[in-house]
């Protein structure tokens, strides 16, 4: 049976209160947690809420109002207590932005579901399944900026830690009794020493937008004139670049080059309230386009091609390796560890262990197999 489940957790945005709370917690083996950003509503995405749920408390942290939250890494970095997260890597990569956090002893729930097997592994599908609690996905894109937080948007929040010591806990018992156990551990220390990336914008980033390669010299001049226009825009009003001008709308524009506010408005995504805001920019822009010399084209780096056939071998193999466990192939070997393989060519078993590292069980599992493949 299907329920709705009402939390009451612990607001912190008080300095003292978070000091106290992180001294509570040193008592626990496990933490539960979560975050909450605000990417669809900031130009700067940044971390807007942290849960931290215990077997009896579920507690919210406000990093907007909290003026220091580097104490929190003394339990982040206590390899003592293991941090239970679902579908770590965002996460991870979050607080290591925003917080310069160090993660230790991290479990992830939805990497042991994947190595499990399991087809569903959304948070909202596990908790339906496991524990029969339906959450409203309605607030999946909600603004975790605003304050305050409506009541709705807290229970929400709370439900994404709440059951996660649970479903770790069971969880772990089948990985164990399947021999998984070692795999998943490594699995989420590779993934605890995940890095964030840097979020600067480079006005040639516009060849990243699809199709923007197959425009001719002139339109790829305007793509990046009006790119740079709709960054600037973005900026100055705090959204999201493609909340200010869509990236098919910058394409349209580009291939058309307008030259008036009529033409303009009868490109794809150009509403009245566009042409109000933008008109007279994006056409200043599009004449700059027309007068400037054509960006260079990037040229993408030529792989060897022996390093691709090696590339191409073991990818074959992963899958059929996978298909036979029932797992997706990045369960068996992740994507850059396959590169590194076929770049590097190890030719000893210790060669090949130092290029899979921290994944000493599958190498346990695997080194033959690989060895064979990619010496073929």
């Amino acid at each position: 049976m299907k329920q709705d489940i009402s939390l009451t957790p612990y607001w912190i945005d008080d300095q003292q209160e978070l000091l106290k709370l992180i001294e509570e917690l040193k008592s626990h083996n496990r933490l539960a947690l979560d975050t909450e950003s605000n990417s669809l509503y900031a130009y700067q995405e940044q971390v807007c809420l942290i849960q931290i749920s215990i077997p009896d408390s579920d507690y919210l942290l406000d990093p907007l109002n909290l003026s220091d939250l580097s104490p929190l890494n003394e339990l982040m970095s206590d390899s003592a207590i293991e941090k239970v997260f679902h579908g770590a890597e965002y996460d991870v990569i979050c607080l290591k932005r925003d917080f310069s956090f160090t993660i230790q002893n991290l479990f992830d729930t939805r990497v042991g579901l994947r190595t499990l097997g399991r087809e569903r592994t959304g948070l909202g599908d596990v908790l339906e399944e496991e524990f029969g609690v339906k959450i409203n996905k309605r607030w999946q894109r909600a603004n975790w900026g605003q304050r305050p937080l409506p009541p709705e948007l807290l229970n929400y929040a709370c439900l994404d830690s709440h059951y996660l010591l649970a479903l770790r806990d069971r969880l772990v018992t089948e990985l164990k009794e399947r021999d998984h156990w070692e795999e998943v551990k490594e699995e989420c220390e590779r993934i605890s020493q995940f890095e964030a990336n840097e979020n600067h914008f480079h006005p040639n980033d516009f060849w990243k937008i699809a199709n923007a390669k197959k425009l001719g010299p002139r339109q790829a001049s305007i793509l990046k004139e009006i790119y740079s226009y709709r960054d600037e825009r973005a900026r100055h009003f705090n959204r999201p670049p493609f909340k200010v001008i869509p990236n098919k709308t910058l394409l349209a524009i580009a291939q058309a080059k307008p030259q008036n506010l009529k033409q303009l408005q009868e490109l794809h995504g150009m509403t009245q309230g566009q042409i109000r805001r933008h008109g007279k920019g994006l056409l200043g822009a599009v004449e700059r386009g027309m007068k400037a010399s054509p960006p260079k084209r990037p040229q993408k780096p030529r792989t060897d091609d022996q390093v691709t056939n090696r590339y191409k071998l073991l990818r074959k193999w992963r899958k059929s390796t996978a298909q036979e466990r029932k797992v997706d192939s990045d369960i068996i070997l992740p994507r850059e560890i396959m590169w590194s393989i076929a770049s590097d060519v190890p030719k000893t078993r210790e060669e090949l262990r130092a290029l899979m590292k921290p994944l000493e069980r599958r190498f346990q599992m695997y080194a033959d197999d690989i060895l064979q493949v990619i010496h073929s």
